[in-house]
């Protein structure tokens, strides 16, 4: 069988998640960080690892049949891609920050104004819809330090925890886009059988990442209570104990909703409860 390409980070904040992410699926391959390329052992695919920025166009020119990348460097290089899934990690904002002694009030505030990225084409969208007229300064690399340079009067840069913001002497101001990592194709690639399996072994992971499997102890004149805050993946699984009038129930708990359904659980009655991660979860 012909092998497909995914391009992934060779290095950066995605690189890490990405590799994790196709290993958990049961591919197996070297993570080579002095390589471009490696083959997986178990399945037909082959891993480009590239700078985030080029993952894109490979792909759009097919060069890749797919590609791991944060939403961000697909709206700034408007490629022609396919979207297939989101994947839950790299999630991030690109906001624009202003130093903390500014008297900017409101998006209106920066008309005139020089505002300093490494995303120009996302950020004169945005100015544009906000209708704002500003001069977009494009940086690349150490987009913090030009307001302190005199250089700009914001900036608009990705933010994951405004650390770098702080130790800079920056804040935020408005939020421009939020992102995360996506698995893209190039067009017409999602009917090809080894996408489909892929992606299935894809949603398996991040269905079992959001979900806790849960063992707990009732009372059989309980149990019906249990069983309605318990849907479960179809339905809750129930054991009779060796202790007369005694079940065990094992299910799976969103993780969204888990403490708040713990507290449920326990207020009708459920005992030694045992919580679980969830390696993967076929439907």
């Amino acid at each position: 069988m012909t092998s497909l390409k995914i391009a992934i980070q060779k290095s950066g904040r995605l690189n890490e998640k990405s590799v994790e992410l196709l290993k958990n699926c049961g591919l197996q391959f070297e993570n080579y960080k002095s390589s471009l390329i490696s083959t997986v052992y178990n399945f037909p695919l082959e891993i480009l690892f590239l700078r985030d920025d080029d993952i894109p166009e490979y792909v759009q020119d097919g060069i890749a049949d797919l590609g791991i990348v944060g939403e961000n460097v697909i709206h700034e290089t408007q490629v022609d891609v396919h979207y297939l899934q989101r994947l839950g990690f790299g999630k991030c904002m690109l906001k624009i920050a202003i130093p903390n002694q500014s008297h900017l009030n409101d998006i209106q505030d920066l008309n005139g104004k020089a505002i300093a990225t490494s995303y120009p084409v996302i950020l004169k969208k945005y100015l544009n819809e906000k209708g704002v007229s500003a001069t977009i300064r494009t940086i690349s690399g150490s987009v913090e330090i030009s307001p302190s340079l005199g250089l700009s009067d914001a900036i608009c840069d990705i933010v994951s925890t405004g650390g770098t913001l702080r130790s800079n002497g920056l804040k935020p101001f408005a939020d421009v886009l939020s992102s995360e990592a996506v698995l893209i194709g190039k067009n017409g690639i999602g009917s090809h059988d080894i996408v489909i399996e892929l992606m299935q072994r894809i949603q398996s992971v991040l269905r079992a990442k959001e979900t806790k499997y849960v063992v707990l102890n009732v009372e059989r004149s309980n149990l019906d209570c249990i069983i309605n805050l318990l849907p479960g993946v179809k339905s809750p699984t129930v054991v009779p104990l060796a202790e007369e009038n005694w079940v065990a129930v094992h299910t799976a708990i969103e993780e969204h909703d888990f403490w708040e359904k713990i507290n449920q659980l326990k207020a009708v009655g459920a005992q030694g409860i045992i919580v679980m991660p969830v390696e993967k979860i076929i439907l």
